[in-house]
């Protein structure tokens, strides 16, 4: 089986999370918790290497990633210390919009330290960059930049375009609504978009919202409040980037719903940033019901997660199912894996038949089964 070429924009936490567990996970046949796909479709942890790292941080370009994915602003916990070089620096990315005007306030420690612009223009950065993914046979490139980043990730998924590389949204920008048609023209895979952690918020607050509703009872108001110490909150206390990012959340939740809710009844968002939880985020979600009769109910839960290894395994799966893509000839938005994996596919499913959609995608070519339930899933979108 080949190695995964994949690269990675951003070597933020979730970037440290991952090639950390991509060498916790080295032995294919351990049967180490955490993943949710041992074996997909024959590819293990083990076989992605990473050969390109975009980033804008002076203590992280030039860096090998093994020492970059350690450098501050980078907060997450260290479940594999021992990386081994690499051979793949971290190279110079293009700022456009990447890093917020507020940061600035706040201590070098918890915030980006930006390098200066390289690049004198948008096409010298792209045929640049383009270049670099060329040269470094770069198959699959995950997006991993801030929350708000609108420009810079088209600027990168164009790059992709260009060079002819898979892309996997890992953040709120609907990359795949807006280039999906592009891709598949282009012969190449699209997955995304914004990653849906493990066992997070969002995957927690769609389960009951189903529950819910299967059991017969009406949904009158509901929120999720998030609060953390990493990076990611620090950036999004810039209420104006925050858009796509709520608009993803809160349509992740509502779309396992048959009547909807109102608007006014329902918030789902990050609420504020305590620097002391670092990477662990706080989860506070409410949801208040009519149940038999019109009595009134309500649950309450607090999650709390590390947040960067919680995505992590999701884009180890969702690099893999990619791959797969690749191996063959799938191209634009790819359903069977987004849907299961991350907020905002092109369509949404219930995680049931999601689920199904990504285990059938898992399989070998030879071992493909009939859907249990008979159903195919049409992939024009």
């Amino acid at each position: 089986m080949r190695k995964i070429n994949v690269g990675i924009i951003g070597v933020g936490n979730c970037a440290s999370s991952l090639v950390q567990g991509r060498f916790y996970y080295a032995d294919p046949e351990a049967r180490v918790p955490g993943l949710m796909t041992q074996n997909f479709a024959g590819y293990h942890p083990r076989d992605i290497q990473f050969v390109s790292a975009f980033d804008i941080d002076m203590r992280k370009v030039g860096k090998d990633l093994s020492e970059a994915i350690f450098e501050k602003p980078n907060c997450t916990t260290v479940f594999h210390s021992s990386i081994p070089y690499t051979d793949c620096p971290v190279q110079m990315g293009y700022i456009l919009d990447g890093v917020a005007d507020h940061l600035s306030k706040y201590p070098e420690k918890d915030r980006f330290k930006a390098h200066d612009n390289i690049y004198s223009s948008y096409d010298e950065a792209k045929k640049e960059i383009v270049q670099i993914l060329m040269d470094t046979d770069t198959e699959i490139l995950i997006n991993y930049l801030p929350v708000g980043s609108e420009e810079a990730a088209r600027f990168y998924a164009e790059c992709c375009l260009e060079a002819k590389v898979a892309l996997v949204n890992a953040m709120p920008v609907f990359l795949s609504k807006i280039y999906g048609d592009a891709f598949k023209q282009a012969g190449i895979p699209i997955v995304g978009d914004d990653i849906k952690s493990q066992v997070g918020a969002t995957i927690v607050h769609r389960v009951l919202t189903r529950l819910i509703e299967d059991r017969g009872l009406k949904i009158r108001n509901m929120y999720q409040i998030n609060v953390g110490g990493n990076m990611d909150f620090l950036n999004m206390l810039d209420r104006t980037r925050l858009e796509s990012k709520k608009i993803s959340k809160t349509r992740s939740v509502t779309s396992q719903m048959k009547d909807g809710i109102k608007d006014d009844d329902i918030y789902v968002g990050p609420s504020d940033y305590i620097p002391w939880l670092d990477d662990n985020k706080v989860c506070f979600i409410r949801i208040d019901a009519e149940q038999y009769g019109g009595v009134p109910m309500n649950i309450e839960l607090r999650l709390s997660v590390e947040d960067s290894p919680n995505s992590a395994g999701v884009i180890t799966d969702a690099v893999r199912a990619t791959k797969v893509a690749l191996d063959r000839g799938m191209a634009g938005p790819i359903i069977e894996a987004s849907a299961y994996l991350f907020k905002s596919p092109v369509k949404q499913y219930t995680d049931t038949e999601a689920r199904e959609m990504l285990l059938q995608l898992a399989e070998p070519p030879s071992l493909v089964l009939e859907p249990s339930n008979g159903r195919h899933y049409e992939r024009n979108l």
